[in-house]
């Protein structure tokens, strides 16, 4: 997941996107640590970032 990443390119504080996503602060913090989410909190981070699931959830994948 992207989550950290993208939050950080936009300036985003853990407690600003809780504000933003409804998302609770604890649960933040275990998807960055953990680098998974239910599919339901992941469309209020992305809704919240202004990103598709797949930017918030997909690799990049490397040019061959």
């Amino acid at each position: 997941m992207n989550l950290r990443k993208i939050r950080l390119e936009r300036g985003l504080s853990v407690p600003a996107l809780v504000e933003l996503s409804g998302v609770p602060r604890r649960t933040i913090q275990e998807i960055e640590n953990r680098d998974d989410c239910r599919v339901s909190t992941a469309i209020l981070l992305a809704d919240a970032l202004g990103v598709t699931l797949d930017e918030l959830c997909r690799e990049p994948k490397a040019d061959k």
